[in-house]
C-alpha cells in the first residue's frame, strides 16, 4: 500500500542538501516519490509500506548527516533563535578584528586601535571558538557532504575558512613573536565571514517565518473548545474530541469550532480568512458554515458535519502546504546547475591560487591563498536554489489569504502560459439559482398577484417554484397557505388559496384549460430572446399575467471577464444550456464565442482540439458536468461554491464563488513567475560578476564573506515582495 508521509529536517544549508536527500531517497528501494523543500526543511515521501517504513526512511536521511523526524500535526519549526545566539556570540568576537582592520586602510588610519588588537595570540584566541564552535554546523555538514560524495555551500565555507586559519595559525607560531609585528595574519576573513554567513541565515530565517504567517495564523484561529449541547446541558468539549453529529453553540464574537450545518439562530459570519471575502454572510437554518470563521451579531446552534482532517481549514492548510513543498518546472534548471556549482568552484579557486602563486605575485603564498579563499567565499549556490522555492512559497501564501488554492507549485507557472480561458455558464458566469426578475399582471397589484402564486407555489419542490417563495420571504409578505395543491410535472401546477383557483405554468398548461396568452405573446417571446424563464398565471381561469426568471449574471462577471481579454486571454463559454439563455449571458457579459447544449463529453472534446491546435486551455467550471472538461485541460479551476468533484477535478481552487478571483490567480501566477524570473537572473548575474571580479583581486575574502551573505538574502526579501503584489 502507497504511503505519505512529512518529515521535518533539519541541518540543511543550501539547495544541494535538498538535492542531495531527494537523489538517494529516490533510489531506495520501497519509496515511490520524494520532494524535499530547502525553504520549509521539509521531505515529502511516498513509498511502499510493504517494502519501507518511516524508520527506515529517517535512518537513511540521517545517514547522509542530517537530522529527520516525523512532523506532527500543527508543529512549527524554526531556527531563528539559535542562529541569533550563535550570530551574537560571533559578533562580539568579531568587533576586535574590524576595529583592527582601521590599522590596515590608509584612510581610517586615523583610528586609534589598541595595540593588543593586533597581537597574533590575541586574533588567535578569539578566532579559535568562532572557527570551531561557531563553524562545527560547517564542519559536520561538509564532512558529511564528502563523506557521501557529494559537495554543498558547506564545503565551499569550510574550505575558505580553515585555509585562512590554519595558514595564520602557521604563521603566527613559525615567527618569532619579537617580529610579529606588522605580520599578515588572515584570522579576521574566519571571523567576518562566519558572523556575516549567521547574520545572512538569520535574516533569511526571519524572512521564511514571515512567509508562512499566513498559514500559521489558519493554524492559531482553530478554536480549543466548543459549546456542546448535552442531555445535561451544555458542556464545553475539546474541538479534538468532536464527532459527527455533535450540536455546539456559537455566541456572538466567538469563531465557529468546526465545520457544521446551521439548525437554529441568525447571523453574520466573517469568512474572510477562508474565501478571501471581507463582507459577512448572512447565515441562518440550513446554511453551511466553515470551522475557524468568525460569528459576528447573533447566535448560531449548529450540527458538526465534519471534524479533524476533514474540516475545510485542514484541507486548505494541506493544500497549501503540499503546493509549498511542490516544484515548479522551472525549478529543475537550478537544481542541475547546484549539482555541478560546488565542483566547478573549488577548480576556479585551485586555478586562482596557481595563477597567483606562480604569474601574479611570485610565489607569495599568502596572497595567492587569499584570493582563493575570495573565490570559495564569493561563490554561492543559495541564492540559485532559493530562488524559486521562495518565490512559491511566498506566493502560496498569498494566495490562500486571497482564498485561492494552487494544488501544485507546477501550477503557479503552467496558469502564466494559458492563452485560452473557458467558462461554464451555470454557478460560473452566473449565480446559479434562478431569481425573480420581472413580474407582469392583468387587473391585480403585483402584492395581491404575488402572494396567490407564492401560496400556489410553497407545496412545490421545483427549483423555479423557490426562487418565487425567496423573492416574497425576502420581502417580509406573509404568504398564505393553499387549500389545495395539484403538480402537473413538465406543464405546472393548481392550487386553491384563499378561494382562488390559481393556475401556473407554461403557454401548453394554458391551452389545455383555454386560457388564450395571445395579448401577450410578444412579451414572452422578447424575454426567450433574453434567456429567461416565464412562467404564465392564470386566477380563476383568465390569465393574470407572469413573473419572468433568469438565473443572472453574477455582479463582477463583466469586469472579470474585461480583465481577462486585458490580460490577452481568449474568452469562450461552453454550457449545456440552450442558444438563447447561453447568447444573452455572453452578451451581458462580453464574450462573443459560445458553445451552447453540449455534454460533458462533448465540452471535453472542444478543449481537446483547441489543444491540439496549440491552444495552452483553462476550464473554469463548478458543476458535476464539468469535472471531465477540468481534467482535460491544460489548467482546471474549480469554484469552492461548486460541486466537490469539481473541487477534487481542478488544479487550481478559488475557495469563494467570485470570477474576480481568476483574475486574481492569473496576476499572481504572472507576477510570481517574473519574481522567480527576476531571482534566477541576479543569483547567476552575481556569480557571472562576482567570481572573476574575485579571481582578479577586487574583493577581500571579508567583503566576499559580506556580498556571498547578502546575495541569498536579497533572493529571500525580493520573494517576500510577492506579499504585497497589486491584484
Amino acid at each position: 500500500m502507497t504511503m505519505r508521509q512529512t518529515y521535518q529536517v533539519t541541518g540543511m544549508t543550501c539547495a544541494a542538501c535538498a538535492s542531495r536527500i531527494e537523489k538517494i531517497l529516490t533510489k531506495t528501494n520501497g519509496v515511490i516519490e520524494v520532494q524535499v523543500s530547502l525553504t520549509t526543511n521539509k521531505a515529502r515521501v511516498a513509498y511502499d509500506d510493504q517494502q519501507i517504513d518511516d524508520g527506515a526512511i529517517i535512518a537513511r536521511i540521517e545517514k547522509l548527516g542530517y537530522q529527520a523526524k516525523l512532523e506532527q500535526e500543527g508543529e512549527t519549526h524554526s531556527e531563528k533563535n539559535d542562529l541569533f545566539r550563535r550570530f551574537l556570540f560571533s559578533c562580539i568576537l568579531t568587533i576586535p578584528f574590524l576595529w583592527a582592520m582601521a590599522a590596515h586602510f590608509s584612510i581610517s588610519s586615523f583610528i586609534w586601535v589598541p595595540p593588543l588588537f593586533l597581537h597574533p595570540y590575541f586574533q588567535l584566541g578569539l578566532a579559535l571558538p568562532i572557527q570551531f564552535w561557531i563553524g562545527y554546523p560547517f564542519y559536520v555538514g561538509a564532512w558529511n557532504a564528502v563523506r557521501n560524495r557529494t559537495a554543498n555551500m558547506d564545503v565551499l565555507v569550510v574550505l575558505s575558512t580553515s585555509a585562512a586559519f590554519f595558514y595564520s595559525h602557521y604563521l603566527t607560531f613559525a615567527t618569532s613573536p619579537t617580529s610579529s609585528h606588522g605580520l599578515t595574519l588572515y584570522y579576521e576573513t574566519c571571523a567576518v565571514i562566519f558572523t556575516f554567513l549567521l547574520l545572512g541565515k538569520y535574516l533569511e530565517a526571519m524572512a521564511k517565518d514571515r512567509s508562512k504567517n499566513a498559514i500559521r495564523q489558519l493554524h492559531h484561529l482553530q478554536p480549543k473548545v466548543a459549546n456542546v449541547v448535552r442531555p445535561t446541558g451544555i458542556t464545553a468539549v475539546p474541538v479534538t474530541e468532536l464527532v459527527v453529529g455533535d450540536i455546539f453553540i456559537v455566541k456572538p464574537g466567538e469563531r465557529i469550532p468546526t465545520d457544521g450545518l446551521v439548525i437554529e439562530g441568525q447571523s453574520t459570519v466573517d469568512q474572510s480568512i477562508f474565501t478571501g471575502e471581507s463582507l459577512p454572510v448572512e447565515k441562518w437554518s440550513g446554511q453551511t458554515v466553515i470551522g475557524a470563521t468568525l460569528n459576528q451579531n447573533g447566535w448560531l446552534k449548529v450540527k458538526t458535519t465534519k471534524v479533524g482532517n476533514e474540516t475545510a481549514l485542514t484541507q486548505v492548510i494541506k493544500t497549501v502546504e503540499e503546493a509549498q513543498m511542490s516544484k515548479a518546472p522551472i525549478q529543475r534548471m537550478a537544481d542541475e546547475m547546484t549539482d555541478i556549482f560546488v565542483p566547478i568552484i573549488i577548480t576556479i579557486a585551485v586555478t586562482s591560487f596557481l595563477a597567483w602563486y606562480y604569474l601574479f605575485t611570485s610565489h607569495d603564498f599568502g596572497q595567492s591563498l587569499e584570493k582563493a579563499i575570495a573565490v570559495l567565499i564569493i561563490a554561492c549556490p543559495c541564492a540559485l536554489g532559493l530562488a524559486t522555492p521562495m518565490s512559491i512559497l511566498v506566493a502560496s501564501g498569498r494566495a490562500a489569504q486571497l482564498g485561492i488554492l494552487f494544488k501544485q507549485g507546477k501550477d503557479l507557472e503552467t496558469l502564466q502560459k494559458v492563452d485560452t480561458v473557458i467558462l461554464d455558464k451555470t454557478g460560473t458566469l452566473t449565480k446559479g439559482k434562478h431569481e425573480v426578475l420581472d413580474i407582469y399582471t392583468q387587473n391585480w397589484s403585483k402584492e395581491e398577484f404575488m402572494c396567490l402564486v407564492a401560496a400556489a407555489e410553497t407545496a412545490s419542490e421545483h427549483p423555479l417554484a423557490a426562487a418565487i417563495v425567496t423573492y416574497m420571504k425576502n420581502r417580509g409578505i406573509p404568504i398564505p397557505t393553499p387549500t389545495g395543491f395539484t403538480p402537473l410535472p413538465g406543464y405546472g401546477i393548481i392550487a386553491s388559496v384563499h378561494g382562488h383557483s390559481v393556475i401556473v405554468g407554461s403557454a401548453k398548461l394554458m391551452h389545455s384549460h383555454s386560457i388564450d396568452v395571445a395579448p401577450i405573446r410578444e412579451r414572452i417571446h422578447s424575454h426567450a430572446t433574453e434567456g429567461k424563464i416565464v412562467m404564465l398565471v392564470a386566477i380563476n381561469r383568465q390569465l393574470a399575467g407572469y413573473i419572468a426568471l433568469s438565473d443572472p449574471l453574477k455582479e463582477d462577471a463583466e469586469l472579470a471577464v474585461r480583465r481577462l481579454k486585458k490580460l490577452g486571454k481568449d474568452i469562450m463559454i461552453i454550457t449545456g444550456d440552450n442558444e438563447h439563455t447561453a447568447w444573452s449571458i455572453a452578451k451581458q457579459a462580453g464574450i462573443s464565442r459560445v458553445y451552447a447544449g453540449r455534454l460533458p463529453a462533448e465540452k471535453a472534446q472542444i478543449i481537446q482540439d483547441l489543444q491540439k491546435r496549440g491552444r495552452t486551455v483553462a476550464m473554469v467550471g463548478d458543476g458535476i458536468n464539468d469535472a471531465p472538461a477540468l481534467m482535460a485541460s491544460h489548467i482546471g479551476i474549480a469554484l469552492g461554491t461548486g460541486a466537490d468533484i469539481s473541487k477534487d477535478s481542478a488544479d487550481v481552487l478559488i475557495m469563494h464563488g467570485d470570477l474576480m478571483g481568476i483574475v486574481h490567480a492569473f496576476l499572481l501566477s504572472q507576477h510570481t513567475m517574473k519574481n522567480i524570473r527576476q531571482n534566477l537572473f541576479w543569483a547567476l548575474f552575481y556569480n557571472t560578476v562576482a567570481i572573476p571580479a574575485t579571481m582578479i583581486g577586487f574583493l577581500a575574502p571579508w567583503m566576499a564573506g559580506i556580498a556571498m551573505a547578502f546575495s541569498s538574502l536579497s533572493v529571500v526579501l525580493n520573494s517576500l515582495r510577492l506579499r504585497g503584489s497589486k491584484l
